[in-house]
Formats: C-alpha cells, sequence, structure tokens
C-alpha cells in the first residue's frame, strides 16, 4: 500500500459561482476572491503535512487544468463528477483506494484554518494497527462535516442524505449505523458559509502563526473596511 491520501474537494474560482451567499456584505467578485484564498491555504495545509499524498477532487472534472496549474509536483489531481457532493465523495475516496492509498481522507476546501492536528489525528486513527475505526468524522458546527476518512470504500455512507442542510451529520451517521460501519469523531471545526462564518474566520487568521493563511490573510488585508457578521 502507498501512503495515506487527504483529498481537497475543489471547485474553480468563478464569480457568481463560489460562495454566493456571503453577497452581501461581500461582493460577488470578493465571495469569490475570497473562496480562492480559503482554497489555496486548504491546498497549502495538507501539501505541508509529512506522510501524506495531497489530492485535489475537482469539480467539474474538465476544470482539472486549472488546478494542475495551482498544485505542487506530488498533488494529485483527480477529476470526478457526480449529481451531489456525496457521489463525488464515494467515487473520489474509492479511486485513491484502488490506486493504493490508505488511507483516502477527504476534506472542504473552505475550512483553511483547521488544525493540522485534526488530520493527523484522523489518519492515527484509521492506521492503528488494532481495531481501527471504519470511518472518521469531523463535525462541523453547522450540521455537516468537514473531513471524512476510510480504509474502504463504503458507498451506503453517503447514500439518501439531504446535502448542504442541517441534516448531513446526523443523516451521514444513520447510514454508517444501518451499514454495521464504526465511525469515530474528530472535534467539530468551522467552514465559511454565512456573512457570520466571515468574522470567525478573520479571528482564526489573526490568531494565526504568520506562517499559515497567507493567501487569507492577503484577502483581508485588503479589504477596505471591517466586515459585519449577519
Amino acid at each position: 500500500m502507498k501512503e495515506p491520501t487527504v483529498i481537497i474537494m475543489g471547485k474553480r474560482p468563478r464569480v457568481g459561482y463560489n460562495k454566493t451567499r456571503l453577497s452581501p456584505p461581500l461582493s460577488l467578485e470578493q465571495s469569490t476572491a475570497l473562496y480562492e484564498a480559503m482554497l489555496l491555504d486548504t491546498l497549502a495545509l495538507v501539501e505541508g503535512l509529512e506522510g501524506i499524498r495531497p489530492a485535489v477532487a475537482v469539480t467539474p472534472p474538465q476544470d482539472a487544468g486549472y488546478f494542475r496549474a495551482q498544485v505542487g509536483p506530488r498533488t494529485l489531481v483527480y477529476p470526478v463528477d457526480g449529481p451531489h457532493i456525496g457521489a463525488c465523495l464515494d467515487r473520489v475516496l474509492a479511486r485513491a483506494l484502488d490506486e493504493g492509498y490508505a488511507p483516502a481522507l477527504a476534506i472542504n476546501s473552505d475550512g483553511p484554518s483547521l488544525p493540522p492536528d485534526y488530520i493527523r489525528q484522523a489518519v492515527t486513527l484509521l492506521t492503528q494497527a488494532v481495531d481501527p475505526p471504519d470511518v472518521v468524522l469531523g463535525p462541523n458546527y453547522d450540521g455537516g462535516y468537514y473531513l471524512v476518512g476510510v480504509n474502504e470504500a463504503h458507498p451506503a455512507l453517503f447514500a439518501g442524505v439531504a446535502w448542504s442542510t442541517e441534516q448531513v451529520w446526523e443523516q451521514t451517521l444513520a447510514n454508517a449505523g444501518l451499514a454495521g460501519l464504526r465511525v469515530e469523531a474528530l472535534p467539530p471545526w468551522h467552514d465559511v458559509d454565512t456573512a457570520a462564518d466571515i468574522d470567525v474566520l478573520r479571528a482564526d487568521v489573526e490568531a494565526a502563526a504568520p506562517d499559515r493563511l497567507a493567501h487569507t490573510r492577503r484577502f483581508f488585508e485588503q479589504i477596505d473596511s471591517p466586515l459585519q457578521g449577519g
């Protein structure tokens, strides 16, 4: 088997396509700029992890060229398509596992301040010699999850989930229970979906070490006035 892989679920930044719920208070152009900054900082986070093969899952597949121009030489680019995020997760995790990368983990692209130790903890849980869990999940405060990790493909985990709702976490746990899968949960974290989340991210940037979150930090420096959450 090859090393573990951490796959970022990414989309190419396009005005009017990424993070439109952040407008207002941001303009659509600023919303897209913030998304790109978060994406690039998430990429830097994963590419900086030792013993990990970085990867990006690209939806739609025709945008793979954008990502190949952004990533480092060791980073895999997986074009993937599906009717919803669950199908994309299932397909890209299965592909990575088929290629010998184990465990395979997927994370979102809009939580760049995620502590690296949370990812390391997930890998440790899945690679422990005695009784590893079937699934590791990292819950979001909004009812979803920021990370899913497996040693084997489990399509049932992603079936019938109401994606982009507050029910994602509970429905995924229910799926795991019905399939007889044991789940270990990581500490909760946040991503950026609403105006209030922007202020949380700003606080993360201010508290972060100077060598982290460079793209997101630059974005906030370019904002003329403080953002107001709501």
